[in-house]
């Protein structure tokens, strides 16, 4: 059986996203290491209290030899307008979570709203990733 273990988001500052996945929506700082022999790559991940996986990779965008300066610049661009991808999470009450994290200052794109599957609102993140958050309809 193959699963998900971590899933990644390029992030503009890894302590700025540490402290708002921390912080903001309370996850917890699951690895964090820092490899000086790799240019000082760090490698840190986040995930959601009570949940083992996956973990939620914040990359920084390497620059040269991984990608080239204009490759940054284009990544950087599409990651400031929202359009780096997304993840999808799940409450039990998207209203009270949307109340909570609008009060620490969360950007939120969409207010909460009910649709065909559940009560659906969108976040961004401060490197302008987008992220969906959803509340299943009792059945």
């Amino acid at each position: 059986m193959i699963k998900i273990t971590t899933a990644q988001v390029w992030v503009l500052d890894q302590d700025e996203a540490v402290r708002f996945w921390t912080e903001k929506l309370g996850f917890e700082i699951r690895q964090d290491a820092s490899f000086p022999e790799l240019g000082d790559f760090r490698w840190v991940t986040v995930g959601a209290p009570g949940q083992d996986s996956p973990e939620l990779v914040l990359m920084a965008i390497p620059g040269p030899p991984v990608f080239p300066d204009s490759t940054v610049q284009e990544i950087k661009s599409l990651l400031t307008k929202g359009h780096s991808g997304g993840i999808f999470m799940q409450t039990d009450d998207v209203q009270k979570v949307y109340e909570d994290l609008s009060a620490k200052g969360v950007e939120f794109t969409d207010l909460p709203e009910r649709r065909p599957y559940g009560i659906d609102c969108g976040f961004r993140d401060p490197s302008g990733n987008s992220f969906r958050l959803m509340q299943p309809l009792p059945e």
